[in-house]
């Protein structure tokens, strides 16, 4: 089971850079969304793959026609109204961004949003409260859980990247983690973000194939916009980050999908046995 999923930014909605973190800069720049998500139609449609979009509530207000035009075909997401890292929020401040995020989705699509992600996966151990957040919110699966350390997040503890389920406060929710591939006591992420277009294809492929029975992959629109400009202050490393193998990764993708077989997370939790699976006590 191969879920493929993509988070709906913009090119500048970078976690890591103060100078486009809030919603007080994103209107000074160029907006390329529109093309970069008609890529991913056509990308999808080219290769008759279903995905999940995980999308920014500030995506929606700006643009709401573009929002309505991804539910008319694709799952979608909440990935919080402003893009701001969980742990810089507090139970409250959290509530009130995602559940503003849910209503405007709904409001847009006329479709009930059951899906969430954290921006950079950064609900921590320290941070379990968000699970029963979101449940009280009618969100039924989460894709947040990076099982080992993130530069932005991360649970160690959590167990195997499998689906799960996520129990804390008396909730419990349906959890669809970031798989990673271990190596020299490393945790890599290989299929997803940036790491997707530095990774060859041919250890995406082989690392895929390793996963087994579960693997998820996660792409911004950006990873596969090969002409968007270069933002002005990056540090080196965030540079590398961010613009490397921009030019070769949309046929990289397409590659990636015509090799292995990709669903959505409303197909894939059809096919979970959730009986069986492991139940994450936080």
């Amino acid at each position: 089971m191969n879920i493929l999923t993509f988070d709906i930014e913009e090119w500048f909605h970078l976690l890591d850079f103060d100078a486009t973190r809030t919603e007080a800069e994103w209107g000074n720049y160029e907006v390329r969304i529109h093309e970069n998500v008609e890529r991913v139609f056509r990308i999808l449609e080219d290769t008759n793959t279903k995905a999940t979009f995980f999308v920014i509530g500030w995506i929606a207000k700006t643009y709401p026609d573009l929002v309505k035009k991804i539910a008319d075909k694709y799952q979608i997401g909440s990935h919080t109204m402003t893009h701001q890292l969980v742990w810089q929020q507090n139970k409250e401040e959290f509530k009130e961004d995602v559940s503003a995020s849910i209503k405007l989705l709904e409001d847009i699509t006329g479709k009930k949003v059951e899906c969430f992600r954290a921006p950079g996966f950064s609900i921590r151990e320290s941070e379990a409260w968000a699970f029963e957040t979101l449940a009280e919110l009618g969100i039924k699966y989460d894709s947040s859980v990076f099982p080992a350390p993130a530069s932005h997040g991360g649970m160690p503890s959590y167990g195997a990247a499998v689906p799960s389920i996520v129990e804390y406060g008396g909730v419990q929710l349906k959890e669809f983690p970031i798989p990673y591939h271990t190596m020299a006591g490393k945790h890599i992420v290989f299929n997803g973000g940036g790491y997707f277009r530095l990774m060859p294809y041919g250890i995406i492929s082989k690392w895929t194939k390793q996963c087994g029975d579960y693997c998820l992959s996660y792409i911004h629109p950006r990873d596969l916009d090969a002409g968007q400009p270069m933002l002005k202050g990056l540090p080196l490393k965030r540079k590398f980050k961010s613009y490397v193998g921009l030019k070769g990764a949309e046929n990289k993708l397409r590659k990636y999908l015509k090799e292995f077989e990709f669903t959505d997370i409303a197909t894939a939790n059809d096919s979970v046995e959730w009986e069986n699976v492991p139940v994450v006590k936080l």
